[in-house]
């Protein structure tokens, strides 16, 4: 029950921290509306649009979240040793799941979830003129290199090992050590 608790409330402040970075942003640039609590989550909604969007403020509206989620998972995977050593096992539980909800759930939202339901790739495609495409193939890379973060790096960090192939590193561990 510990661990449920230490996700949901983790996915909590991912949710609120990742919609909030757009809403600061939407306020700044004079295009928030509005803050929603949906079934399916939070919202943000805007003053312009969708389809009379353009130029480079969609980018920053768009991303900002993203940006500040990833930013957040590095930050957290920098003192991942600290937060599996802390005495209080809610702690290290919450350090666990903020460390893996912000190095993978934003990379894979931008590369998977444009096929699904849109989303914030669009947005900052829209901004920087490019193919949505190229934003998706760029948040693959950035997904796959942070699951292979998180199942080489970050899951022994915590103790938790897995036999899930998911989870498990695709990649040869690289030691920093010569080999003879």
């Amino acid at each position: 029950m510990r661990n449920l608790t230490t996700f949901l409330l983790a996915f909590l402040i991912y949710a609120v921290i990742h919609e909030g970075a757009h809403a600061l942003t939407a306020m700044a640039l004079d295009e928030y509306e509005a803050f929603h609590v949906r079934l399916f989550g939070l919202e943000v909604t805007f003053k312009t649009p969708v389809e009379e969007r353009t130029g480079f403020k969609w980018t920053l509206i768009s991303g900002t979240g993203n940006i500040v989620t990833i930013a957040l998972g590095y930050c957290l995977y920098a003192i991942r040793h600290r937060l599996a050593a802390s005495r209080s096992r809610f702690v290290a539980g919450l350090g666990f799941w903020l460390s893996v909800l912000f190095l993978v759930v934003d990379p894979l939202n931008l590369s998977i979830g444009p096929l699904i339901y849109g989303g914030d790739a669009t947005g900052i495609a829209v901004g920087l003129n490019v193919s949505r495409w190229l934003i998706q193939g760029v948040s693959l890379g950035i997904f796959l290199v942070n699951r292979e973060i998180t199942a080489q790096r970050l899951l022994p960090s915590f103790g938790v090992s897995t036999v899930h192939p998911l989870f498990r590193p695709w990649l040869p561990r690289h030691t920093g050590r010569s080999g003879t």
